[in-house]
């Protein structure tokens, strides 16, 4: 074989391999809700990263000029009256046709110049998500206490192999995307991203990111209490679902414990007197 020939055949093999960002359909998907003060800048980073790519706003019903702020700034702005961060990405996944997607909140904490990075990485490695983990003073305590125990919890259940689950930068195929089954109705959602890609055993990777703080006057609608029962309500149904066995195995060793400190005290006078007086009391309560 010539030369020429080989090397055109290598160059054909590398761009099969390495295909090009703007050879594919990009979609970035930000869920948004009253974001006014960042959006505008969340859309013009993704825009300069990812020139190729469709960015799509999902407004769920803010009370500011969010989506007059992003159409301004070059996304595509749809709507999604259900309230909750769930119910807006189901809708995303079903609206949106791409080939990659990247789902980013719209606070402007995420890093969009990582996004090339991420898609790169999901592609050369052939994998299904590219979890964003944020590298940066990121959380309040409580909710860094909790985003640490709900990936200990997920990973002891499932396997996972996150250190940051909650981040809400992921990169992912389109085979995800479509067979999501979106479940969630509000922040638990990452919860559910994470489990669907474990209990599938689909290729996976974490990737750190630069974290900033939000824009001065922004607020989080994340609820440390509020939210951490419903994402660990969530961690809880899915190990019912997943792990039938573990999870009643689990209930009926609580119940035996509580039934054993229960009983000890009657058992302990019994032991002592022979007699049981704490028996007629204990069953009438």
């Amino acid at each position: 074989m010539k030369l020429l020939d080989l090397e055109r055949v290598a160059t054909s093999s590398r761009f099969i391999a390495e295909p090009r960002l703007d050879a594919l359909r990009v979609a970035v998907l930000i869920p948004c809700y009253n974001e006014a003060l960042a959006i505008g800048t969340v859309v013009a980073g993704f825009r300069a990263a990812l020139p190729h790519a469709k960015i799509y706003l999902y407004d769920n019903n803010s009370q500011d000029d969010t989506a007059e702020i992003g159409r301004a700034a070059g996304a595509i702005v749809r709507h999604e009256r259900q309230q909750g961060k769930g119910h807006v990405v189901a809708r995303m996944f079903a609206d949106v046709e791409a080939d990659i997607y990247v789902l980013v909140d719209g606070d402007c904490t995420y890093d969009p110049a990582a996004a090339p990075r991420l898609i790169r990485y999901l592609l050369d490695n052939r994998l299904d998500l590219v979890n964003g983990r944020r590298d940066g003073p990121h959380l309040r305590h409580g909710h860094q206490l909790g985003n640490e125990l709900f990936n200990r919890i997920t990973g002891w259940l499932f396997g996972s192999r996150f250190d940051d689950m909650l981040s809400g930068y992921k990169v992912l195929s389109r085979r995800f995307v479509k067979s999501f089954p979106a479940l969630a109705t509000g922040f638990e959602t990452e919860t559910e991203l994470t489990v669907h890609a474990l209990r599938l055993r689909m290729p996976v990777a974490e990737l750190s990111t630069r974290y900033c703080q939000r824009p001065d006057g922004s607020v989080s609608k994340l609820r440390t209490f509020r939210d951490g029962v419903k994402i660990m309500s969530a961690i809880l149904l899915l190990v019912k679902g997943e792990r039938p066995l573990a999870f009643f195995s689990a209930m009926s060793a609580v119940l035996a414990a509580l039934s054993i400190s229960l009983a000890a005290p009657i058992a302990t006078t019994f032991l002592e007197t022979g007699l049981g007086p704490r028996l007629i009391t204990s069953s009438i309560g």
